[in-house]
């Protein structure tokens, strides 16, 4: 029984890719069709200048999102989440208590730094290109 799980194991951060990819895309698809709202959304929250963090955030998000749905520097774009989202709750959400406050950011965060250990799984270019770092 335990032999015929792990061999299952790496369809685990597969499904993470996927789901943690299509939030992102959800989430950062209007920021980067909207960037100059964004921009001044950005700096209200105290990241001057906002014309550079505002589409840096959404570039992130997006093509972040795209590569960990392809597994295509998994790691790599996981942990630059892992950044973004600890930021977020550190600053952003400082202060705001963890249920209806920042419980969304941090399952975020912790999805991404489970792929940053756990590596992009099955059906990845990572994989199939010897590029995983575990």
């Amino acid at each position: 029984m335990i032999e015929s799980l792990l061999m299952w194991s790496s369809v685990g951060p597969l499904v993470l890719r996927l789901v943690l990819g299509l939030i992102l895309l959800v989430h950062g698809w209007p920021k980067l069709m909207h960037v100059d709202r964004w921009e001044d959304d950005v700096e209200v929250m105290g990241f001057a200048p906002g014309w550079f963090w505002g589409p840096a955030v959404a570039v992130v998000e997006m093509v972040g999102a795209l590569m960990l749905v392809a597994g295509v520097f998994t790691q790599v774009v996981a942990a630059l989440l892992v950044i973004e989202f600890a930021v977020i709750i550190c600053t952003v959400k400082k202060g705001e208590s963890l249920v209806g406050g920042y419980e969304f950011e941090l399952i975020i965060l912790a999805v991404a730094l489970a792929l940053v250990f756990m590596g992009p799984g099955a059906c990845s270019i990572d994989q199939a290109m010897g590029l995983s770092l575990v």
